[in-house]
């Protein structure tokens, strides 16, 4: 009997590790919190997400549309956070790709939030901020196509 591939979500490091990559980026998840609070007194709605091992903050008022995340909080302006989308590479002009799913895209950078801390959100504009040519934006849309790669380097 031909083996599958194990699903994703079973792949996750041990519960401790986690627990210590979520502790590491509590600062930038209680950054997230505060514009996710203001959006509650105008209609967004919060809720835990095992999948993508975040609050979700959906319905958030304000914006064109998509989603920030910001250690384990991930804003987001829709109903559902799994919604195709389109990579950054493919908006640019760079080159024509299938969409992704919005809420592997943003996993990846709660993965990358998780392993960085702190060090995250300076590294992330330091490497070009929401571009397509930022690192950490190309790895979560290879994670988001194949499961695989969220790490940029």
């Amino acid at each position: 009997m031909p083996r599958h591939p194990v699903p994703l979500v079973s792949r996750r490091p041990p519960r401790s590790l986690l627990a210590l990559g979520m502790l590491w980026t509590l600062p930038n998840s209680l950054l997230g919190l505060l514009p996710g609070l203001v959006g509650l007194a105008f209609g967004a709605r919060l809720r835990w997400q095992r999948r993508e091992l975040a609050l979700v903050v959906r319905r958030w008022p304000w914006g064109r549309g998509g989603a920030l995340t910001l250690g384990n909080v991930i804003v987001y302006t829709g109903e559902h956070l799994d919604v195709p989308c389109l990579t950054y590479a493919h908006r640019a002009g760079q080159r024509i790709e299938p969409p992704i799913s919005l809420a592997d895209h943003e996993r990846a950078h709660v993965f990358q939030y998780m392993l960085l801390g702190p060090l995250f959100l300076p590294l992330y504009l330091l490497c070009g901020g929401i571009s397509a040519r930022n690192p950490f934006e190309r790895a979560a849309d290879r994670y988001a196509r194949s499961g695989r790669g969220w790490w940029p380097w």
